[in-house]
């Protein structure tokens, strides 16, 4: 099928869509509806003949039904004109994969065709963060929403149910109430002056230390004092204990157990237990 099909029809589907909301959905609902035997012939002319004229007589006797279903989705707090729009553009991919031949409706091949790009749309623009991204969680997002609208917050049987029912783990359920019952919160709070307001964005809870002269000045104090405590604990040790702890710890370039005891001319073993000895050592000078 070409291209043509899906700029032309989606042109004439959503003509109206740009105006009144109320005018478009009394215009679809005032398209006579086709006949079974209509819809087949119709359906027939575009899969065998690639005819336009065909598909765009397919596609306006249906416009209300996807009106009716964008609306059983009010309840998102998104436009409906936006989700007619996004049902609309279900509807045109359904009847571009329609077989007339295995003898069942359109309007029954649509609807899943056409909640899909309502339910893409809506996971979308429901919340600047996304709330559902797993296959598990979208079925969740949609099945557990309507059912808090009944219940309010589910207890542990409810949950146990929910998560029978849909095929996945109890803590999924969980998490998924979870993020439904958040809300969007401004980083930067509200435009207005009313100190009153009950209300604290996020950026009033974050601070920066480095703006802050006091703070930064005690942290250089107190890495200089820590060093100096080191330094002062490491010239307790003998030269070999030190020069191990140096070799072990403090240089860029590590050296393993073997290497320090061909150095020192004693087993591996050895040098793990001085070096062992030596950080206990330190550890009581620094406690």
């Amino acid at each position: 099928m070409s291209k043509a099909l899906s700029i032309s029809t989606f042109d004439n589907a959503m003509t109206v869509l740009t105006g009144n909301i109320n005018s478009y959905i009394q215009s679809v609902n005032a398209i006579p509806v086709l006949s079974a035997e209509e819809e087949r012939e119709l359906a027939t002319q575009l899969q065998q003949d690639n005819n336009l004229e065909a598909a765009r007589k397919l596609v306006l006797p249906h416009l209300r039904f996807v009106v009716y279903v964008a609306r059983g989705y009010n309840g998102y707090g998104l436009p409906l004109a936006d989700l007619i729009q996004e049902g609309n553009i279900g509807l045109l991919k359904a009847i571009k994969r329609f077989d007339p031949e295995r003898g069942v409706r359109l309007v029954s091949f649509a609807v899943h065709w056409i909640r899909a790009e309502i339910h893409e749309f809506i996971l979308r623009n429901w919340r600047i963060v996304k709330v559902a991204t797993t296959k598990a969680q979208r079925k969740l997002f949609f099945n557990l929403r309507g059912s808090k609208k009944r219940l309010g917050w589910l207890n542990h049987q409810e949950v146990k149910q929910v998560a029978s029912d849909l095929g996945v783990k109890p803590e999924t359920v969980l998490e998924m109430e979870s993020r439904l019952s958040g809300q969007d919160v401004g980083f930067d709070g509200f435009n207005d002056d009313d100190d009153d307001k009950d209300y604290y964005a996020p950026a009033s809870y974050l601070q920066h230390d480095k703006a802050d002269p006091a703070t930064a000045l005690e942290a250089v104090d107190w890495s200089s004092y820590n060093t100096e405590r080191l330094y002062t604990a490491l010239s307790e040790l003998d030269d070999r204990s030190r020069e191990i702890l140096s070799a072990r710890w403090l240089q860029d370039t590590k050296l393993t157990l073997h290497d320090l005891a061909g150095k020192f001319d004693i087993s591996a073993e050895r040098i793990r237990q001085l070096e062992q000895n030596a950080l206990k050592k330190l550890k009581q000078h620094l406690s």
